[in-house]
Parts: C-alpha cells; sequence; structure tokens
C-alpha cells in the first residue's frame, strides 16, 4: 500500500508547474495533496510515477500574486529549491490548501518532538536508563 493510499487526500485536481528549463514553459499536472504529501503527476490518468514533494521538505508557500485568472505560488523547499506554480483563481486556491496542510503537518510534528522529549527526561525514563547502565 502506498504512503498516498494511507493518506488523508485534502485536494486532487489540476496545477500548472513552470518548468526548470530555460523557456520556461507551463505545463498541467494532475496533482493530489495529501496530509504528507503534494504529489505531482506528468499526466491526467495518474498513470505515471508521481514526483512527492513531502510537507517535510517544504519550508513555505511564498509569492501568491492573483492576476487576472490564475493565482501564482512559489513552493520554497528546506533546500532553498522554488518551485513555480499557478491555478485558477476558483475560491479555494492550491495555495492556500497547501498552506494549510503544512501548518497541520508542522503542528503535528512539534506535539510528536514535545511528546518525545516529555518521554526521554522523565524520571521514570531516566531511572530506567540508569538500571540499563550498570
Amino acid at each position: 500500500m502506498s504512503s498516498l493510499e494511507l493518506s488523508e487526500v485534502l485536494k486532487e485536481g489540476e496545477l500548472e508547474k513552470r518548468s526548470d528549463n530555460l523557456l520556461q514553459f507551463w505545463r498541467k499536472k494532475t496533482c493530489v495533496l495529501t496530509s504528507d504529501s503534494l504529489n505531482i503527476y506528468a499526466d491526467g490518468q495518474k498513470r505515471s510515477k508521481a514526483k512527492e514533494l513531502k510537507l517535510e521538505s517544504i519550508k513555505k508557500v511564498d509569492c501568491v500574486e492573483r492576476t487576472g485568472k490564475f493565482v501564482y505560488f512559489t513552493i520554497v523547499t528546506t533546500d532553498n529549491k522554488e518551485i513555480d506554480f499557478r491555478c485558477f483563481d476558483e475560491g479555494t486556491c492550491w495555495n492556500a490548501v497547501i498552506t494549510m496542510a503544512l501548518i497541520d503537518f508542522q503542528n503535528r510534528k512539534a506535539i510528536q518532538d514535545f511528546k518525545s522529549l516529555q518521554e526521554t527526561t522523565s524520571p521514570g525514563h531516566q531511572e530506567r536508563h540508569l538500571v540499563k547502565s550498570l
């Protein structure tokens, strides 16, 4: 079972992604946003293998601009790579849904990290660690 099948689908549909080459054409992509990643397919039928952009590798959604019928936005990754997208201005646009998914993911991770820290600093854990070291 793939991670896409295990995660909740938050939004599915078309996005246009600007190519990385010199001419920078806009190409339609079928995208599926889950609670863990943005999956980008080259074709509309999702037959090709998806390029998976994990939410943990996204730093922010930036440069949101509305012009005419499109909303343009940039996803900035943790390694400072910028990926440009655009979508039709249809009310709840992709940039807002991706931003909310990113915030939710970061909150879940912060809670998980806090719980892990609490477990490692609790007196019972320290006593168990001390007994193991003896």
